[in-house]
C-alpha cells in the first residue's frame, strides 16, 4: 500500500502538510485569541460611574422608540443625559419624542432638516449628536435598539478610567423562529468573539456602534470621521480602528450591559445590510487587515484540504491508518472550537447557537466571499452608469 508519509514529494503529502498547518493557525487563533473571552472573568475595578451623554440617532423611528427609549431614560444612574438626533425623519418621530421630552427632563432633542443639496449619512448625525452632548463621557445606541438591564449604563460605565477612553460592549439580536434568524445571531456572535477578544489580546480593530462607549475628547483628538467621511458606515468600527490602543480600551460583557436590537426578518434586508458593512474592512490598519483575514483562509483551506484528502486517500488506496491519523487531527481542531465556542456562547447569552454553530461557519465561509464579489461588481455597474 502507498504511504503518506514517503520521503518523496506527493500530491497527498504537500496537501498534508497544508492540513497541518492550518490547524495550527486555527487552534492558535482559538486557544490565543477567543480562549480570552470564552474564560474571561471579571475582576474587581474602582466603581467611577462619570456624568454621561448617551446618543442616539434615529431616522423614522416612531414605531421603535415607545418601546425602547423609555429602557435607556429609565437607567439607575445618578447624572446622565439622553441626546436623540432626529435625522431627517419623514413620519411621526419628532411627534414621539416631544412627548417623551414632556415626561423626561434629561431627553434633548436635537432636530436635522433635509437638505435636498446636500445628503448625509449617519456619520454626519453621529457628530452633531457629539458636538450637542454636554458631557465627556459618550455612549451610543440605536433607535431600535435597547438595553436589556437599568445597570447597562453602570456596567458599561465602570470601565473607564484616566488611561481607558473606549469601552466595547456587546449587542446581540432578538430570538426569533427560524434557520435565518440563528444565521444572523451566529454571524453577530462570531464577530463580536473576534473583535471582544482580539482588543483583550491587546489588539482592538472595531466596535460596533448599538453598544459603544469612548470620550468626547478622544473623538476631536482623531478629528472625528474626517479621514473616512467619504465612506457611508464605519462610524462606530473605522472610527474605533483609528483610535483604539492597547492601552486605551476596555472591554465589558457583563450579561447586564447587553443591549438587543430588531432583526432583519428576510434574506434580501440581511443582505443588504451586510452589503453595507463589507464596505468598510479595507479601511481597517494593514496589521488589522492581515490578521483577520488569515483566520478566515485557514477556516476555508482547513475543509477544502479535509475533503481533499479523503478523497485522494481512496483514490490512492493508501494505508487505513493514515485516514485515522487525519481524522483524529479534524476531530482535535473540531472539539477545541465547539468547546471554546460553547464557553463563548454561555458568556454572551447565546447558548441556542451551539447546535448549528459549524453548519453556520460553513454556510458564511461560503456566503462571504459571494458577497464581496457581488459588492465589487455592482459598485463596477454603479461606476460605468455614472
Amino acid at each position: 500500500m502507498k504511504s503518506l508519509f514517503t520521503p518523496e514529494l506527493s500530491i497527498p503529502f504537500i496537501l498534508f502538510c497544508l492540513f497541518c498547518l492550518t490547524i495550527l493557525v486555527l487552534l492558535w487563533y482559538y486557544l490565543y485569541y477567543f480562549s480570552r473571552l470564552a474564560f474571561y472573568k471579571e475582576t474587581d475595578s474602582s466603581i467611577n460611574y462619570p456624568p454621561t451623554s448617551i446618543i442616539i440617532c434615529a431616522k423614522n423611528e416612531d414605531h421603535n422608540l415607545p418601546e425602547f427609549l423609555p429602557l435607556v431614560l429609565e437607567q439607575d444612574y445618578s447624572d446622565f443625559e439622553v441626546v436623540v438626533v432626529d435625522d431627517c425623519s419623514s413620519d411621526n418621530t419628532s411627534d414621539v419624542l416631544r412627548e417623551f421630552e414632556k415626561k423626561y427632563k434629561h431627553l434633548r432633542t436635537i432636530t436635522i432638516k433635509e437638505d435636498k443639496k446636500h445628503h448625509h449619512g449617519k456619520k454626519f448625525a453621529v457628530m452633531v449628536g457629539i458636538k450637542g452632548a454636554k458631557f465627556e463621557h459618550l455612549l451610543f445606541t440605536d433607535g431600535d435598539c435597547k438595553p436589556i438591564d437599568n445597570q447597562w449604563l453602570k456596567k458599561m460605565m465602570r470601565n473607564f478610567s484616566n488611561e481607558t477612553e473606549i469601552v466595547l460592549g456587546y449587542s446581540k439580536y432578538k430570538k426569533l423562529p427560524g434557520f435565518l434568524n440563528k444565521l444572523i445571531r451566529f454571524d453577530t456572535f462570531h464577530i463580536a468573539l473576534q473583535y471582544l477578544s482580539f482588543a483583550m489580546a491587546g489588539n482592538p480593530y472595531m466596535g460596533v456602534g448599538r453598544n459603544l462607549a469612548y470620550k468626547k475628547s478622544l473623538f476631536f483628538k482623531y478629528k472625528g470621521f474626517a479621514t473616512h467621511y467619504h465612506i457611508e458606515s464605519g462610524d462606530d468600527d473605522l472610527f474605533i480602528n483609528q483610535a483604539a490602543t492597547k492601552n486605551n480600551t476596555g472591554v465589558e460583557i457583563s450579561p447586564e450591559s447587553f443591549t438587543v436590537s430588531r432583526v432583519k426578518k428576510s434574506w434580501k434586508g440581511w443582505i443588504e445590510q451586510k452589503r453595507r458593512h463589507l464596505t468598510t474592512w479595507t479601511e481597517y490598519k494593514s496589521s488589522d487587515k492581515i490578521r483577520l483575514g488569515i483566520y478566515p483562509f485557514a477556516q476555508v483551506f482547513f475543509w477544502i484540504l479535509f475533503i481533499l484528502l479523503i478523497i485522494l486517500l481512496q483514490i490512492e488506496k493508501m494505508d487505513q491508518s493514515e485516514l485515522y491519523i487525519i481524522l483524529s487531527m479534524f476531530l482535535l481542531k473540531t472539539i477545541t472550537q465547539l468547546i471554546i465556542f460553547k464557553m463563548a456562547m454561555d458568556k454572551l447569552k447565546e447558548k441556542d447557537l451551539f447546535v448549528i454553530s459549524l453548519i453556520a461557519e460553513v454556510f458564511l465561509l461560503g456566503f462571504y466571499p459571494l458577497l464581496t464579489i457581488s459588492n465589487r461588481l455592482f459598485r463596477r455597474k454603479q461606476w460605468k452608469k455614472s
